[in-house]
């Protein structure tokens, strides 16, 4: 079964998509949308870093987003605006990233791939890493899950809970840095936010409840892989941008039925 690379493909986009489904959701109620941007553009230095000193792409990946994620927690609170300091950082890891590509000699290196996805080349082991990422996260996700959903909800009865706000932030970003690693493969560095973000977006107006919200992104994500690999297939398109176009078309129909279907 797993030497066909479409079902490797599948594989692989259902493991990202399940792994940024709970994720997702967290990064939409806290509106981390350019968190999550900055720490996966962060991902293409990584990659350099990575083939520069001939270790593992995905321990270079993470070990760069967690540091730019916790540069952006350190940096918040010195007198700058967010939006400002997510802008900087994310645009110049991005650039510094490509600087350093460029550098690289005697290494050939597809940098669409990196950037875009390449999920069709995905292999076993590429597979076992997907796999095995998407589950630590979910296990973090759900280990966390009530603590993490106190403090989105307020700070100070987090507090009052026993829970320190700051400890479940580390919790989120190190979950973000584990689900940039396995997902720059599949859909690439710029389009990973798309895929923590979209679905997430998509199934808030489904569900009524944070669990049945992350359970309707975790569909709308895997519908999304399957539909847009099928249609990328059959229209020899790239299966990345395929994947994320989908999604943006479930959110479109999502809204559509929200604005459709009175309030209760």
């Amino acid at each position: 079964m797993f030497d066909d690379f479409m079902v490797r493909a599948a594989l692989a986009g259902i493991g990202v998509a399940i792994a940024a489904a709970p994720l997702g959701c967290f990064v939409v109620w806290r509106r981390m949308a350019y968190f999550g941007d900055a720490t996966a553009h962060a991902a293409i230095l990584g990659v350099a870093l990575s083939l520069a000193f001939s270790m593992s792409i995905f321990i270079g990946t993470i070990t760069v987003a967690l540091l730019m994620a916790m540069t952006v927690s350190f940096l918040s609170g010195r007198g700058y605006a967010m939006d400002t300091l997510l802008g900087v950082l994310a645009h110049s890891a991005l650039a510094f990233g490509l600087v350093a590509v460029s550098f690289l000699s005697g290494i050939r290196i597809d940098l669409m791939a990196y950037l875009f996805g390449d999920i069709l080349a995905v292999s076993r082991g590429d597979l076992a890493v997907i796999w095995g990422g998407a589950a630590l996260v979910v296990a973090l996700i759900g280990w966390r899950w009530s603590a993490l959903l106190t403090s989105t909800l307020n700070e100070d009865l987090a507090y009052a809970s026993g829970i320190d706000p700051k400890r479940e932030q580390l919790v989120l970003t190190f979950a973000l840095a584990i689900t940039v690693a396995v997902a720059i493969k599949v859909v690439g560095v710029l389009l990973i936010a798309a895929m923590l973000i979209i679905p997430a977006a998509a199934g808030r107006p489904l569900s009524r409840t944070p669990e049945g919200m992350a359970l309707a992104a975790g569909v709308i994500g895997i519908l999304s892989v399957t539909i847009g690999l099928r249609a990328a297939f059959v229209l020899d398109t790239p299966a990345g941008p395929s994947i994320v176009c989908v999604a943006a078309l479930v959110f479109l129909l999502s809204s559509l039925l929200k604005g459709l279907v009175p309030a209760r």
